[in-house]
């Protein structure tokens, strides 16, 4: 069988090719410095193509690696997460959200209940996760008729319903302009932090760069699953680079995600 061209992409100066072959398949990433090819062969379409994707990341001019992104984070805080000023500045405020939320707002109570929506705003201002403009518009949705029902949505998604608890978040948060990221992952990261991430846009679109995954690509400001699954996609590949440091949860790795795309001045 001659091998077939069957996916071609531009992503600027460089090509991406997947061919299928008598074997599998075969990625070819043409256009990179010095002109040779990267050629990645496999039997899986998806790991193919996915395998190519990040090596398009590695080209980009910001591009530092995870072992980049593991030594900025280390000389901010030497001993990892177990460095008594991480737990300070990074967790602990997140770990008390996290407690207030468990013991006022249970999840599996709040995905049949009502009567949550006072709680969970305490609980959105116990952090400086959002915005100040986003806290006042959703303190807006949390006291009006809709707040049952988007404290609903967010446990509904928390537990895994997916796009259609993400579509109803956004038809409710919509009128109120704050049908962002930020507020609709909040809870089901604070609920359930071993497998939902919080989504800070531009840090965390920085970092996916940095490290040379496709994240940054996929990112739209849209709430749709798409870019939600590349997210976790991202957080999984962090957790796996990271797993020597030991995290705790995804609190630790989103902290990490920010202290990469957010480094503290050199001290003069």
């Amino acid at each position: 069988m001659i091998a077939r061209k069957i996916r071609q992409e531009h992503r600027g100066k460089l090509t991406v090719r997947l061919l299928e072959t008598k074997d599998g398949f075969t990625g070819v990433l043409i256009g990179t410095p010095g002109g040779q090819p990267t050629v990645i062969h496999g039997t899986d379409r998806e790991e193919v193509w996915r395998r190519l994707e990040l090596e398009v990341g590695k080209h980009h001019l910001n591009y530092f690696g995870f072992d980049g992104a593991r030594s900025r984070f280390l000389r901010e805080y030497p001993a990892g997460f177990h460095t008594p000023a991480y737990a300070v500045d990074e967790r602990n405020y997140k770990a008390a959200a996290k407690a207030m939320l468990d013991i006022t707002a249970p999840l599996k109570e709040v995905a049949s209940g009502n009567g949550f929506a006072n709680a969970v705003r305490k609980v959105f201002r116990e952090t400086n996760l959002l915005a100040s403009t986003e806290k006042i518009r959703l303190r807006n949705v949390l006291l009006g008729p809709s707040a049952d029902a988007f404290v609903r949505a967010a446990a509904a998604f928390a537990l895994g319903a997916g796009t259609p608890a993400l579509l109803e978040m956004d038809k409710l948060l919509r009128p109120h302009d704050c049908a962002k990221w930020t507020v609709v992952t909040y809870l089901p990261f604070l609920w359930r932090p071993d497998q939902h991430m919080f989504l800070k846009p531009r840090v965390t679109k920085d970092f996916a760069t940095r490290v040379g995954h496709p994240y940054a690509r996929v990112y739209a400001p849209r709430l749709d699953m798409v870019v939600y699954e590349s997210l976790l996609d991202l957080v999984a590949r962090t957790e796996a680079e990271l797993a020597d440091l030991h995290p705790q949860d995804r609190i630790d790795v989103q902290s990490f995600i920010w202290v990469v795309g957010q480094p503290k001045p050199a001290a003069s």
